[in-house]
């Protein structure tokens, strides 16, 4: 006699509550305000220098690999005989990074409120990740802080948002789908990773919006709440507990530097 195959049920959440992966860039701090910017930079010298390309096509090899493989790095590392480690130092090394960096005030507060675990989970490199956290006061909420170097599986390369990847490091940090919650400020990111079914928060207050022709802002494309994101918040106080959320529609780009 036949059997029908078993139900494939989703887990449910754990009772212990939710376990938090924050974007640290553009998340936890405001990156637009001078790191990105001087990111970005540092990448085109960079490239200008190690592949011997003038200023503009190091512009677009710099642009293109973003979009292509969702880090810059990826795309250098496979196709061209870069160091990688060199790299990530290179362009994440400041002379004052606490001049440059910029967040909400009570972070640490609104951090250490939220109940469960806390992750960090960013495709920038871990030295440059826990500088910025100490520079905010909050390396110590975090349980671990998954970078870029931690992504590598077999050899390779990988970054956000890799969907394989992320399944990796999470059973290496013992965390299930169920439980994850990512906050991120990258939409492409969470589009991705909601099809693993965990939860998603779009923040949007350190997101820049380009002006208009005549200095008027602009209102982007695709602002709202794309059905791939359930919260969009402009601060990490709507995280709350006990804080309910006003207002489906803001003004935020996808703006973001290119690793």
């Amino acid at each position: 006699m036949r059997t029908s195959p078993p139900v494939r049920r989703r887990p449910r959440p754990s009772k212990a509550g939710p376990v938090w992966l924050f974007d640290l860039d553009n998340t936890l701090h405001h990156a637009s305000h001078a790191i990105f910017p001087a990111i970005n930079e540092a990448m085109t010298r960079y490239i200008v220098d190690a592949l011997q390309v003038e200023r503009a096509e190091a512009n677009r090899l710099r642009t293109r690999y973003l979009r292509r493989y969702g880090a810059t790095l990826l795309g250098l590392t496979r196709h061209h005989p870069i160091d990688p480690h060199d790299f990530l130092e290179a362009v994440h090394t400041f002379a004052d990074l606490r001049a440059m960096v910029r967040a909400e005030r009570g972070i640490a507060r609104l951090v250490a409120a939220l109940p469960g675990r806390k992750i960090i989970l960013t495709n920038a490199p871990e030295a440059y990740a826990r500088a910025v956290l100490a520079e905010l006061g909050i390396e110590r909420l975090f349980e671990r802080v998954i970078a870029i170097e931690h992504m590598r599986r077999r050899h390779q390369w990988h970054a956000k948002p890799d969907l394989a990847m992320l399944r990796h490091v999470l059973r290496g940090a013992h965390v299930r789908l169920a439980d994850a919650v990512l906050v991120e400020d990258t939409r492409s990111h969470l589009k991705r990773y909601k099809r693993l079914g965990i939860g998603t928060v779009w923040i949007v207050g350190h997101l820049s919006v380009p002006p208009r022709a005549g200095g008027a802002p602009a209102r982007m494309p695709g602002t709202g709440r794309p059905h791939y994101v359930d919260r969009r918040i402009r601060s990490l106080k709507s995280l709350r507990p006990g804080h309910h959320q006003t207002g489906r529609t803001c003004s935020g780009s996808n703006s973001r530097t290119q690793r």
